[in-house]
């Protein structure tokens, strides 16, 4: 089921482009002067700008499919997921630190 809708969501991309770049560009882009063709007019603009807005929702909607398959039944693929497990041999509390030594009291200096 992915493998086909991935492979309907390529050629809708695939025409989508083709549409797009067939319609007549105002900047000249690639219209290529943009005069006459196979496809002038006012009803062929119609026409493409109807199939661009079809297969753009078609686009849509596969992505969305897409999205909503990749979803189903997934394993956790973030280590933030994936419960810590505790570390064998690791101390379970800090060490004490060890006692002060008391320090000795200052020696008076004796007179000669």
């Amino acid at each position: 089921m992915l493998a086909a809708l991935i492979v309907v969501h390529l050629l809708i991309a695939v025409a989508l482009v083709v549409v797009v770049l067939l319609q007549r560009s105002e900047g000249g882009a690639l219209g290529i002067g943009g005069g006459g063709g196979f496809m002038s007019g006012r009803g062929a603009a119609d026409v493409l700008t109807k199939a661009t807005s079809i297969l753009g929702g078609l686009f849509m909607a596969t992505s969305i499919g897409l999205a909503i398959i990749a979803n189903l039944n997934k394993a956790p693929t973030s280590i933030m997921d994936v419960p810590v497990a505790p570390v064998s041999g690791a101390p379970s509390a800090p060490a004490q630190p060890a006692t002060p030594a008391v320090p000795a009291a200052p020696s008076v200096p004796q007179n000669p």
